[in-house]
């Protein structure tokens, strides 16, 4: 795991030193990892390893936090807060978010996104005439917080194949 802003340095160097790279996975990779995986051009998995999300987190009272639920929360907030019964219970929820919070929230969404879908049309599917719609559909999988509805949910290789990540079976290279 870890940042976007931290795994686009590592891709940008990475991408200075070598044309052609191969990401191995022996467990797990991920979150920032996931992108890390992904700006490969393959991807080498067994069958016990794992992707994650790459939904963004922040650290909300001591707590990793998804910034879609915390995006979601106020719309809940909006709308419950409509009845003034209800407003009370909702202050001190409120009160602990930052003003630019929703702004950071959505930015770190789409920053997150806009990366792995850039990564994968230009390594992963380099010279694909659909790379940017596999591309798009991958990176819109991987950063819907609302599908896994956890930051920790293992996507298999399976599954990663079937999105249509190029993927090479560990078991098939001893």
């Amino acid at each position: 795991g870890g940042s976007s802003e931290v795994t686009e340095a590592l891709v940008s160097y990475i991408r200075t030193k070598f044309d052609d790279v191969r990401a191995i996975i022996p467990q797990s990779a991920m979150s920032a990892a996931t992108m890390l995986a992904c700006s490969a051009n393959k991807i080498l998995m067994g069958k016990h390893s794992f992707l994650g999300p790459i939904d963004p987190q922040f650290i909300i009272g001591g707590l990793l936090v998804p910034a879609q639920a915390i995006l979601d929360q106020f719309e809940k907030a909006k709308e419950e807060c409509q009845n003034p019964k209800l407003l009370g219970p909702w202050l001190p929820i409120l009160s602990q978010y930052a003003p630019a919070l929703l702004i950071q929230c959505d930015d770190a969404i789409s920053l997150s996104s806009e990366l792995l879908k850039e990564w994968m049309q230009r390594y992963m599917f380099s010279g694909d005439e659909d790379a940017l719609e596999k591309s798009k559909t991958i990176s819109d999988y991987f950063a819907n917080h609302k599908e896994h509805k956890s930051h920790g949910r293992h996507i298999s290789r399976e599954k990663a194949k079937e999105l249509g990540l190029v993927i090479e079976d560990l078991e098939n290279d001893p």
